[in-house]
């Protein structure tokens, strides 16, 4: 049986002590292990910021990519070998800013990857300004008077926009978090994970403590059905998007090239050769 050690590459994270993305790097790395998924057939691919980092810390293959670009990266790599498990990674900042386009068309795009966003209400990379889904009133640097914008509600934003498996966890609730993983791993289709995941350093209100009080869980309400499209909009309003648990599931599959690019035939014959040549000119 795997073990979750064995997805580490042993390099120490560079994370203030404290930080939720620790808890989320152990989730993916146990899910992982739980799932039996080889290394050789795990990619993890992540953008720029403090959570991105987390690529750099597993040990299966990896893309370190730009900012906001993890997710057409990850939709690349699906797409040229469909038999690798696809895991794309990042913060609010660079999934719901520069990333913004690039979220609300995987997600509609429904290819068999999966998305986590490691939200901690910040940019803490760049010490601490405020990020697309930061409460309007929100004070940092860059807003000392408190930010005039409207946050963006990112599980609204993935329903609207198509999502057929979205799921929401805490980094202290890392038993249910394992899970949700391994459920968003599991699902054929594009998942996405939102994960409340403090930043100590920077973020002073939206803390352990706060989300301990303000978040309500899916798993205490025997009543809620995920496959209840209406029913996980209803929810997110009503709790304002401070939930945990799997929100929504469709069980729709995309019919996909059943032959990954990889395994693809790459001779060129010389008829095919002289048919292509000859509608160029």
């Amino acid at each position: 049986m795997a073990k979750y050690q064995e997805y580490s590459n042993g390099v120490e994270p560079t994370w203030c002590k404290g930080c939720g993305d620790f808890s989320v790097l152990r989730s993916l790395q146990v899910a992982a292990a739980d799932l039996k998924i080889p290394q050789e057939d795990l990619m993890v691919v992540s953008g720029i910021g403090c959570s991105s980092r987390i690529s750099g810390y597993m040990d299966s293959y990896t893309f370190h990519g730009v900012h906001g670009r993890a997710l057409p990266i990850a939709q690349g790599i699906k797409l040229a070998n469909k038999d690798l498990t696809v895991i794309a990674a990042g913060g609010d900042g660079d999934g719901f800013a520069i990333g913004a386009g690039h979220f609300i068309h995987s997600t509609k795009r429904n290819l068999d990857i999966t998305y986590i966003v490691m939200n901690n209400q910040i940019y803490g990379l760049t010490k601490g300004h405020a990020s697309p889904v930061s409460e309007q009133g929100f004070k940092t640097p860059s807003t000392p008077q408190g930010s005039e914008d409207l946050p963006l509600q990112p599980g609204l934003l993935s329903l609207s926009a198509g999502a057929t498996f979205l799921a929401q966890g805490f980094s202290g609730y890392q038993e249910e978090l394992i899970e949700i993983i391994k459920k968003g791993i599991e699902h054929k289709g594009f998942s996405f994970i939102n994960i409340f995941s403090p930043c100590i350093t920077f973020n002073k209100t939206n803390t352990y403590q706060w989300y301990r009080k303000n978040l309500a869980s899916i798993s205490q309400e025997g009543d809620y059905d995920p496959e209840n499209y209406q029913q996980a909009m209803a929810k997110l309003l009503e709790t304002k998007g401070l939930v945990t648990g799997i929100l929504y599931e469709n069980k729709r599959i995309e019919k996909r090239e059943e032959t990954a690019l990889t395994k693809a035939p790459l001779a060129l014959g010389k008829a095919e050769f002289q048919k292509l040549f000859q509608a160029l000119y």
